[in-house]
């Protein structure tokens, strides 16, 4: 193992832990390694260990494994996300759940390796500045190590996280400005009073740790990259690690390509995407962040943006801003339709995705890995409203107000008939719609089986496939079209594939809407279906 200036290129064997490289000072120094040597190790050694991030440790910078803190972090699963690969056309749709380590984030790895390395130092005691995540794993990992720490929150944080880092020992600071502030506040602490301050990005330890990711993702894809990896980020770090790591099984020929990188932020502090945008070569740093996602709201990423435009820029990735209201919905959609809650940070990682979808920079074919940073546990209060919550109180003895409180729940007043032959698109159709409101919905897989319902009890609206077997979607527009009581229903034809000119013409005449099947989103869907109900 050798260290490696960046601002230099002076390199020297890694025999102690630096920060600054011993020829021109340089605070960014990256560790090399002896990648056929590991290859080799890894053959005979990889498959027999647990999986993970330590099992690629040859590969991260602690010289002695004695000086290890773990609890285990990652290995976490890679899941397909069918339900939103088949609404968005991408079946090859895959979240990195980092929600599953110890403390519920991905910050676990690197306080894994960052204590790891402190330990290794002989550091008893430490500085963090942090907007939750970091600080709460550092804080749970220190007090498995015996290291005291100092953790610098930013009072946006919310208060729940800020318990949680106090439960573990931590002595906790509250800083009321932005975390840039909080950053320095910390700084000059650490300085008066002597102490080693984490440095988020400039330190090694950190950015090491994330390639960890990207080996897992290799591993768990048969030992393939994916076309993409998408992040949300504040200053950066993640995806630099995870290029990193991809950098390094190419190498070893584990990998023939790296990953195009996508980087997301949000509008309210985008600081990278803005300075990208501009084609500038430093970031232009935002004074006020103005965002409610407190994880995001970094408004000077320092040295990562070069790092990161350079990146992009060779793997051909992306970058992209999204609104606070835009990673709100994710958050929705994400938990309605994948069963997996996750935190604004992560929603804005898949906000930026369908961006990438919609605008078809990501293809159909391709492999997309998209990073579930974190756990929204509790769930933050800008996530859900007001209205989240039914209040009743249980009578001694039933009356009749309260049974007419029990009905009011679920009034069935807006009536949706799917017709689909194709289960799988019944079943998406009905999950977005149920997750968006109080429709009654109900399936119907032929055209005459759909024409007896809605003949004996009418919808409000009717989603109708037009291809199916026997009587297609055509020939149930034109029974609808010649029924007096029911040429008034409003369709909204969902099709797989694209349309003839005369066809399109055809439906135009008979159809209120035409969303072609994996190209619609759930706001699509739902926008036509109440702009139809509105008509009704």
């Amino acid at each position: 193992m050798w260290l490696r200036c960046a601002s230099c290129a002076h390199q020297w064997p890694y025999l102690r832990f630096e920060i600054r490289c011993p020829r021109c000072g340089g605070d960014w120094l990256d560790v090399v390694y002896d990648l056929p040597v590991v290859h080799r190790r890894w053959e005979q050694v990889l498959r027999e260990r647990p999986f993970t991030m330590w099992r690629y440790r040859e590969l991260l910078p602690v010289r002695e494994d004695l000086h290890i803190v773990t609890m285990d972090e990652g290995g976490t699963p890679l899941l397909r996300a069918e339900n939103l690969g088949l609404m968005l056309g991408r079946p090859r749709l895959y979240i990195k759940d980092e929600r599953q380590n110890p403390t519920g984030s991905f910050k676990d790895r690197q306080a894994s390796l960052a204590i790891s390395v402190a330990r290794e130092a002989g550091l008893r005691e430490m500085v963090v500045a942090s907007t939750g995540n970091v600080a709460i794993s550092y804080a749970a990992y220190c007090a498995r190590a015996g290291i005291q720490l100092w953790a610098f929150l930013v009072s946006s944080a919310p208060s729940d996280k800020m318990r949680e880092v106090a439960l573990y020992g931590a002595e906790v600071i509250k800083v009321t400005g932005t975390y840039d502030q909080t950053k320095r506040v910390a700084a000059q602490f650490a300085e008066r009073r002597g102490l080693f301050l984490d440095r988020g990005i400039r330190s090694l330890a950190a950015r090491e740790s994330m390639k960890t990711l990207a080996f897992e993702i290799a591993e768990q894809l048969g030992w393939r990259a994916p076309d993409w990896y998408i992040q949300a980020v504040s200053g950066g770090m993640g995806p630099i690690g995870v290029w990193k790591g991809f950098q390094e099984l190419r190498a070893m020929g584990l990998v023939d390509r790296i990953p195009r990188i996508g980087v997301i932020q949000a509008e309210g502090c985008a600081p990278i995407v803005q300075s990208f945008r501009e084609g500038l070569e430093q970031a232009r740093v935002v004074q006020t962040p103005r965002t409610r996602i407190a994880t995001l709201a970094t408004g000077d990423p320092g040295p990562a943006y070069p790092a990161l435009r350079r990146i992009v820029l060779e793997t051909g990735g992306a970058m992209e801003a999204v609104s606070d209201e835009e990673t709100y919905r994710a958050m929705h959609l994400l938990a309605k339709m994948e069963g997996l809650s996750m935190e604004p940070a992560a929603a804005a990682a898949f906000a930026g995705a369908f961006r990438l979808i919609a605008s078809g920079r990501i293809r159909p074919e391709e492999t997309v890995v998209i990073n579930a940073s974190g756990h929204t546990f509790p769930v933050e209060k800008f996530a859900l409203g007001e209205a989240w919550v039914h209040a009743l109180e249980a009578p001694q003895a039933p009356s009749e107000g309260f049974l007419i409180a029990l009905d009011q729940l679920d009034p069935r007043s807006r009536r949706v008939l799917i017709v689909d032959d194709d289960p799988d698109a019944a079943r998406l159709i009905r999950r977005i719609l149920q997750a968006r409101g109080t429709f009654y919905v109900e399936e119907a897989y032929r055209g005459d089986e759909a024409l007896e319902r809605i003949r004996s009890q009418p919808p409000d609206v009717i989603l109708l496939d037009l291809m199916m077997p026997g009587m297609d979607g055509f020939a149930v527009l034109e029974a609808l079209k010649a029924d007096e009581a029911l040429r008034r229903i409003p369709v909204l034809v969902v099709t797989a594939r694209s349309l003839a000119p005369e066809e399109q013409a055809r439906l135009r005449e008979q159809a209120y809407a035409v969303l072609e099947k994996g190209t619609f989103t759930d706001e699509h869907l739902i926008e036509d279906m109440l702009a139809a109900l509105r008509t009704s």
